[in-house]
C-alpha cells in the first residue's frame, strides 16, 4: 500500500499487514523498502495512540508475558537480542528494539509481529550504536589474536599500538569502513552468547570475513534457488574420499559460496557459523574443535542450511556450538533436521540393520550404500543411543584437521 495518514479500521489492517511484510523480508538499511516500513510504523503508532489510548500492546509486557509463559530467563533472549546488556537495556526500556530485534522474537518467540510493530524508533541509544558507542575495544582478545597471528597482515608503523592494531583489523574485515558497521552491530543467533564471549565472537567471525575477502578467485552470484536437497545429498558424499573436506571448499564456491577454515580462540567453544558479507555473499566459517569427519560434515551442513533458509541480513549471523544441536529453537530444529536428514534420510535409518543391530559391518554396509564415511554412520548412532563409547575406532578422530595444514590449531 501507498503510506498515508491512517483514518479506518480498514485502513489500519492494512498497514499492518504491510509492514508484517516488510519485517519479514528484513529490508537494508537506506532502501525504499526500509524508508516505506519507517513511515509506516510512524503511521501505526499515531493510529494506535488516537483510537487505542489504553489498550495497545506494550512491547516489553508482550515479551515477558511469552518470557514466563515459555520459562525462559533473560539469558534465554541473548541469541535473538545480541549480549545480555543489550537485553536488559530493552526490558527495562532503555534501548527500543531494531527491525532486526523484531523479527527475531517475533521468529524466536513466536511474539506476534503486530504487539512489537510500534516499537521501532530512532533514538540517541540507535544512534549510538551505529556509531559503535556501545563497542568496547578493551574487551576484545587482543593478546590471544595476537598469538594467532591475526594482525600480521596488518601495515604496522612504529607508533602504532595495540588498540590502533584492532581498530585496523576491525576496518580490513569491514572494507576499509569503520568499526561501527553492520558487521560489529551483528546480532548473534543460535548461540547463548554472554557478555564475554560476544567479543571473541566478534573477533573471529571478523577474522572468519578477512580471510572470505582474500582469495582473488571471483565466486558465481549466490543464488538460494540453485540450492536443493540434491545439493545437500552431494556434498555430504564428498565425506566418502579422503579428501572431502577439501573438496567442500570448492563444491561450495561453485554455488557462490566461501567455506573458511578458522582455528577457535582459546577458551571459547565455537563450532560453526553462518554469515553475509555486503553483496549478501554468504560465508560459513567451521573451527574444527572437536576434530572428527562426522562432526566436520554435521556441522558443515547444518551452516549450509541457515545459508539456505535463515540467513537473510549481514546485521545477523548464526553461530553454532555442537552441544547445543539439540537446542529448541525452531530456526535450529529446522537446520538440524536438514543436516541430519541429508547425510542419513530418517527413513533409510529406521529400517537399516546399523539402527535395529549396530555392528561394524552394518555400518559400513549402510556408509557404503549411502556413499557417505562410516563415522557418519556411527555419530548418529552414538547421538541416538548415547554410547560414545561404542565404535569410536572408526569415527575418523583426527583425520579433518590435516586437510588443512595452513591452520594453526590450538
Amino acid at each position: 500500500m501507498e503510506p498515508k495518514v491512517i483514518k479506518s479500521e480498514i485502513e489500519y489492517r492494512t498497514a499492518l499487514e504491510s509492514a508484517e511484510r516488510l519485517v519479514a523480508i528484513d529490508p537494508a538499511a537506506s532502501t525504499k523498502e526500509a524508508d516505506c516500513l519507517e513511515l509506516l510504523t510512524l503511521l501505526i503508532e499515531d493510529y494506535e495512540k488516537r483510537h487505542f489510548p489504553f489498550n495497545a500492546v506494550d512491547p516489553i509486557e508482550a515479551i515477558e508475558f511469552r518470557m514466563l509463559e515459555q520459562g525462559l530467563r533473560q539469558k534465554d533472549l541473548v541469541p535473538l537480542l545480541g549480549s545480555r546488556s543489550r537485553v536488559s537495556e530493552i526490558l527495562s526500556r532503555k534501548r527500543p528494539l531494531t527491525v532486526q530485534m523484531i523479527r527475531n522474537l517475533s521468529v524466536g518467540l513466536g511474539v506476534p509481529l503486530q504487539a512489537l510493530i510500534g516499537a521501532v524508533s530512532e533514538t540517541e541509544s540507535d544512534r549510538q550504536d551505529e556509531q559503535g558507542g556501545d563497542l568496547d575495544l578493551t574487551k576484545f582478545p587482543i593478546k590471544e589474536m595476537q598469538k594467532l597471528g591475526w594482525f600480521e597482515s596488518i601495515k604496522r608503523e612504529a607508533t602504532k599500538g595495540t588498540e590502533e592494531l584492532l581498530v585496523a583489523f576491525l576496518s580490513e574485515a569491514t572494507g576499509g569502513r569503520n568499526a561501527a558497521s553492520a558487521l560489529f552491530r551483528r546480532s548473534f543467533r543460535g548461540e547463548d552468547i554472554d557478555e564475554k564471549s560476544y567479543y571473541s565472537t566478534l573477533a573471529w567471525t571478523a577474522r572468519v570475513m578477512i580471510r572470505a575477502k582474500r582469495p582473488s578467485e571471483v565466486l558465481p552470484k549466490f543464488d538460494p534457488a540453485r540450492i536443493t536437497n540434491g545439493v545437500f545429498r552431494e556434498l555430504g558424499q564428498l565425506s566418502w574420499f579422503e579428501e572431502g573436506p577439501k573438496l567442500a571448499v570448492e563444491f561450495l564456491a561453485k554455488y557462490g559460496i566461501r567455506l573458511v577454515i578458522e582455528p577457535r580462540l582459546p577458551n571459547t567453544r565455537l563450532d560453526g557459523a553462518a554469515l553475509l558479507m555486503e553483496g549478501n555473499a554468504p560465508v560459513i566459517g567451521l573451527t574444527l574443535r572437536f576434530d572428527r569427519v562426522d562432526y566436520f560434515w554435521f556441522t558443515l551442513l547444518h551452516e549450509l542450511a541457515h545459508v539456505w533458509k535463515h540467513l537473510n541480513s549481514v546485521s545477523e549471523a548464526f553461530v553454532d556450538r555442537l552441544e547445543n544441536f539439540d537446542s529448541d529453537l525452531a530456526l535450529e530444529k529446522e537446520a538440524n533436521r536438514i543436516a541430519r536428514d541429508s547425510l542419513i534420510p530418517r527413513a533409510v535409518w529406521k529400517r537399516s540393520a546399523a539402527f535395529l543391530s549396530p555392528t561394524k559391518e552394518s555400518i559400513q554396509a549402510l556408509a557404503h550404500d549411502l556413499h557417505i564415511h562410516p563415522a557418519i554412520v556411527v555419530g548418529r548412532y552414538q547421538f541416538e543411543t548415547g554410547r560414545y563409547e561404542n565404535f569410536r575406532d572408526i569415527l575418523g578422530q583426527g583425520s579433518v584437521r590435516k586437510s588443512f595444514p595452513e591452520c594453526v590449531f590450538t
